[in-house]
């Protein structure tokens, strides 16, 4: 049987990491036809193809996700290999992170905390929109994705969603906005609040709790960005409809204050991956860390 010629396997594995045949041939230094006939070789040689194209996209198939995670074991052996040859002490391992754009940066840095400061781990953080985020995890450009609602799963696109953390929503604002014995009754017929936009699990529970209690709010803003809702809550625009963890140094400061926890609402937190047959083992000890504490804070 024929060797595996691993100049192929490793330009394989730069295009699946990419997904862009084109980029990656500009960084190697490559035709994009040299780069195509070396896939295509390798193709040939593993007897299943590699990639499927969807626009401009490239994707791996099912042969591509088990070659890719081979390739990445066998290029991190022989880096790990070089590193213990050269003493120069434990080999960095890379994970590379992404998390929705609007997502609370304070829940991002608990999340993160079991390896953050560690000598031995390189962080890529990227943010997106949630189908830019699941297109890069579904193509192993991405090892984890930090959402907060659990996408879809199928056969084809098989994700796998890790309820990580949950926390309370309640009325965030400024000291002045409080009175002795208000009821949150009062305090949502009296001051503006600061909603997250419709497409936010919160504001559907926000509606629906305001309809039970008779309400019919003055909405100051719809954001759907948490870092915007906590900089208006601390220039006094309304109250904030938000977990507490979005403004835990404000509220550690005393600049905002938490009046009153919204019945029955909740803000819950994803961990999402992909299944493949080699993860890596760097998602493990963030995963654990999440499922000791995740209904930490309510």
């Amino acid at each position: 049987m024929a060797e595996l010629n691993y100049h192929h396997l490793r330009y394989f594995r730069a295009v699946a990491h990419d997904g862009n045949l084109t980029r990656t041939a500009e960084r190697l230094n490559l035709s994009q036809s040299a780069l195509s006939i070396q896939i295509k070789q390798l193709e040939e040689r593993l007897g299943h193809s590699l990639f499927e194209r969807r626009g401009r996209q490239l994707y791996l198939t099912e042969a591509g996700r088990i070659a890719l995670d081979h390739a990445d074991t066998i290029f991190s052996a022989g880096e790990e290999l070089v590193e213990t040859l050269k003493e120069t002490g434990r080999t960095r391992r890379a994970i590379r992170i992404g998390a929705l754009a609007t997502l609370s940066r304070n829940f991002q840095m608990e999340f993160l905390r079991p390896i953050l400061g560690r000598s031995d781990v390189d962080m890529i953080l990227r943010s997106g929109s949630t189908s830019e985020l699941l297109g890069a995890l579904e193509a192993l450009n991405l090892d984890i994705v930090l959402l907060n609602q659990a996408p879809m799963a199928d056969s084809v696109t098989p994700f796998i969603a890790q309820h990580v953390y949950q926390q309370r929503v309640s009325l965030i604002g400024k000291p002045t906005y409080g009175k002795p014995g208000a009821t949150l009754a009062d305090l949502l017929g009296e001051h503006p609040v600061i909603l997250p936009t419709l497409e936010s699990g919160v504001r559907s529970q926000f509606e629906a709790l305001v309809a039970r209690l008779g309400i019919n709010p003055q909405i100051a803003a719809e954001v759907d960005d948490m870092a915007m809702m906590r900089l208006l809550a601390r220039e006094g625009a309304g109250l904030a409809v938000l977990p507490p963890i979005v403004v835990k140094v404000e509220l550690e400061a005393g600049t905002l204050v938490e009046f009153d926890a919204l019945p029955g609402m909740i803000e819950s937190f994803f961990a999402v991956t992909v299944k493949r047959r080699f993860p890596n083992p760097l998602i493990r000890p963030l995963l654990e860390a999440s499922e000791d504490g995740k209904t930490a804070g309510g």
